[in-house]
């Protein structure tokens, strides 16, 4: 709840710290680009770290990192200084927070309860975005943006006591089917598994989409002459319906094929973005859009997770998601940049909306095509168990 509501609520300090610091909108970006590529290229390493020597200290290291950065992000004056911290130091911090416990919930589920349990993780993520946004745009408002970092900064500690139950004990590998693998061989099957490969590609979609608009809508919206409430109100929407959109998720992926579910999701989307471009830009088009939105925002965590650990087993499974996140951060550093870098050379955020659309519609078809049936070996142990 701590590391996604602080990590969706960069997009209401953009306005703000660019007009007192005299940035362009491509400088935020940029250091929001290289938080989420940080996040992502760090991830597989992390992940491995904490599934071969338990995940207490990553959750705790990372904790420390999203504390510091934070504080550090409040005395930037200069690019270079806001991508060092906002960038680095909190796209460590949220490689060793919120994707770590993904893996810990995944590892401790059997099968059948995985989806659901997922879901539940995805969806108390989505509520801490709709709890923290109002609660960062009303520290802006009444002590201005730096402090509110400050704030934010203070309760970002509070991630490190709740890591400390989990740092003595590895989590067990709850309905891992067959042998032990080694970190090469388990590399080496993601590699050549078709279904993996497709399934990245569509969480590089996610990527760019959820951190276009989570750092780039409040800022369009004032462009359209709403406020800056607005902006806040939207994207805290949007977390409010996740909290039952992945829940939901997690439940239907439990019962039905992930890669159907998956393209259906992107589907979605692509109507979604392309009904919000083409209507009038009002607060109940605002509103709405966020609304449907928000339904489809994080669904895709249970279900691709899920999609992995049914491909692979649970053995490397915050491993083989980190790697499958490298693909979502990716786009995520496109989503972030590119909107601040067409905004300021053509004045409008229209080529990305566009283009997001486009991207929805190739994710749909990926997962359509990925194959979802657990590995040989997998197989093989279940039939002789």
């Amino acid at each position: 709840m701590l590391s996604l509501g602080i990590r969706h609520g960069f997009g209401i300090f953009l306005q703000p710290m660019s007009m007192d610091l005299q940035w362009s909108r491509s400088t935020f970006a940029f250091a929001i680009a290289l938080q989420n590529l940080v996040w992502g290229l760090s991830q597989p390493v992390l992940g491995m770290i904490a599934d071969r020597y338990g995940p207490g200290r990553v959750l705790g290291f990372g904790s420390l990192c999203y504390a510091i950065g934070l504080a550090l992000m409040a005395q930037s004056h200069t690019g270079l200084e806001l991508a060092l911290s906002a960038g680095v130091l909190i796209g460590l911090g949220l490689s060793g927070t919120y994707t770590i416990a993904i893996g810990v919930v995944g590892r401790a589920f059997l099968p059948a309860r995985r989806s659901v349990a997922l879901g539940t993780l995805s969806a108390m993520g989505s509520f801490g975005q709709f709890l923290m946004l109002p609660y960062g745009q009303s520290l802006i408002a009444s002590v201005g943006w730096w402090w509110a970092l400050m704030v934010l900064a203070v309760n970002a500690v509070i991630m490190l006591p709740l890591s400390i139950p989990l740092a003595r004990s590895k989590a067990d590998d709850a309905g891992q089917c067959g042998p032990m693998q080694s970190v090469r061989a388990a590399l080496r099957e993601a590699r050549r598994h078709r279904g993996f490969l497709l399934v990245c590609l569509g969480f590089f979609v996610c990527g760019f989409q959820v951190v276009f608009i989570s750092t780039h809508l409040p800022a369009y919206l004032l462009d359209q002459g709403m406020s800056a409430d607005t902006g806040m109100r939207a994207l805290a929407l949007i977390g409010l319906a996740n909290i039952a959109g992945a829940y939901l998720a997690g439940l239907l992926g439990a019962r039905y094929p992930k890669r159907l579910l998956l393209a259906g999701l992107y589907l979605a989307r692509a109507l979604i973005i392309a009904a919000f471009v083409c209507l009038p830009v009002t607060p109940t088009t605002v509103y709405v859009f966020s609304v449907a939105l928000g339904i489809f925002w994080l669904s895709t965590v249970p279900l691709t997770s899920g999609f992995v650990a049914q491909i692979f087993g649970v053995q490397y499974l915050s491993m083989l998601f980190g790697l499958v996140y490298v693909g979502h951060q990716i786009g995520a550093f496109l989503g972030g940049w590119l909107g601040g870098y067409v905004y300021d050379s053509a004045g409008s955020y229209q080529p990305v909306w566009l283009i997001s659309i486009a991207l929805s519609l190739i994710a749909a078809v990926a997962n359509l095509l990925a194959d979802e049936r657990e590995v040989e070996r997998l197989r093989l142990a279940l039939l002789t168990a």
